[in-house]
């Protein structure tokens, strides 16, 4: 028995983007368009807009969103309801995007509706729909049902959480993706990987969910070098449809302890979140190796990743792959956690944290503190092995 919640659409490919302003106005007259920090790349969009005949509201998107970011955008819409809300730009855009919509209905503090920070109040009203359009080959953020707010006061990433707040639109277009920086690309790119990867491993998979991530995988690890390397279109078609696979996934799946740790971490640094989950996917999948018995499914899964892996990063030699692929990461650029600014007196207190994240309800394996440290360990800098 298992439930799947997806967006009322998906439109993926190439000139997708074009329609985007005929399907807003669809839903009414007003609207709000989250973008990023260069408002002149969301001109073509403004202009389509009121071609359309809509009214426009726009708010720029310059950083991952805080909860005071969001606080400071409710007060500027200043009452401000639109039918539809926008959002043209990365994960972070879409976070943005999707806590606005939910919250401009709402009558409480934003606080009071956090996850771990807040009181978990559910929504008072539906969310305004939202149409969106990702930026970036990576999060999949455009059809997940939460948004990640990190709250400065008290050092953490946490989630607004609701399935109503699944866009009800996503528009998948790798023309709009195209030509980010290569730091950004391997960050987005090693997000997408994980998060099709950790949804297959997780405890909380089902049947829908293993059918994309089993698809998804071997099409994301085959195209990670391309997209970064080389930035092919068909390269870039894959890796979108990859990170939009990873999103529902993990809409339904959960995910897992990169995951888990990637919310303190990244809370705790201002760290990106796809470099944290670059750098900590190799060791948590030695984890699950060690800790999985033969003759289990799980044992299953992770060998066949490690065995896909295997064939791209390591020319097929079997249990070379994963070192292979932390090995090209660093080669790209990928900081360890230590670069990123995590010190080993963080490690201790980062895997309490991290323990009781609800990502990583989703992980295979319950892991001690022990365990969870010597992952942190072996990530702080690359090469560095765990301490006994």
């Amino acid at each position: 028995m298992f439930s799947f919640i997806s967006p009322q659409s998906i439109h993926f490919g190439r000139g997708q983007h074009q329609q985007a302003a005929t399907i807003a106005k669809g839903f009414g007259h007003t609207a709000l368009l989250v973008h990023g920090a260069n408002a002149a790349r969301a001109d073509w969009l403004v202009q389509r807009c009121h071609d359309a005949g809509l009214t426009l509201e726009t708010i720029a998107c310059r950083s991952e969103p805080s909860l005071p970011d969001i606080e400071q955008a409710l007060a500027a819409l200043g009452g401000f309801c639109p039918t539809v809300v926008i959002a043209l730009g990365g994960g972070s855009v879409m976070d943005l995007a999707k806590a606005l919509a939910a919250l401009v209905p709402c009558s409480g503090l934003p606080r009071d509706y956090l996850e771990v920070v807040g009181k978990g109040r559910p929504l008072d009203a539906a969310p305004i729909p939202v149409i969106a359009l990702p930026t970036t080959a990576g999060t999949g953020a455009e059809v997940t049902k939460n948004a990640v707010i990190s709250v400065p006061d008290c050092g953490l990433k946490v989630s607004l959480r609701d399935p109503r707040m699944i866009p009800q639109v996503a528009i998948v277009d790798a023309q709009l993706m195209q030509g980010a920086p290569q730091r950004v690309t391997l960050s987005a790119g090693l997000d997408a990987v994980t998060q099709v990867i950790e949804p297959y491993l997780s405890c909380k998979s089902n049947p829908m969910t293993d059918a994309i991530c089993r698809a998804a995988i071997p099409v994301g690890i085959s195209v990670l070098r391309d997209v970064v390397e080389q930035g092919t279109d068909a390269a870039w078609d894959a890796m979108a449809w990859v990170s939009t696979c990873g999103g529902l996934a993990l809409a339904n799946a959960g995910l897992g302890a990169v995951h888990g740790f990637a919310g303190v971490i990244g809370g705790k640094t201002g760290a990106p979140h796809g470099e944290i989950c670059g750098a900590l996917l190799p060791e948590v999948l030695q984890s699950h190796l060690r800790k999985s018995q033969k003759g289990t499914d799980i044992h299953e899964r992770v060998h066949w990743v490690q065995g896909q892996i295997d064939a791209h990063f390591a020319n097929g030699a079997i249990g070379q792959g994963i070192a292979a692929l932390k090995e090209w990461s660093a080669a790209q650029g990928l900081p360890s956690l230590a670069a990123l600014g995590v010190s080993a007196a963080d490690h201790d207190g980062i895997a309490s944290a991290a323990a009781s994240s609800s990502s990583m309800k989703g992980n295979p394996f319950t892991l001690s503190q022990m365990e969870l440290v010597g992952i942190l360990q072996a990530t702080a800098n690359w090469g560095e092995q765990p301490q006994a």
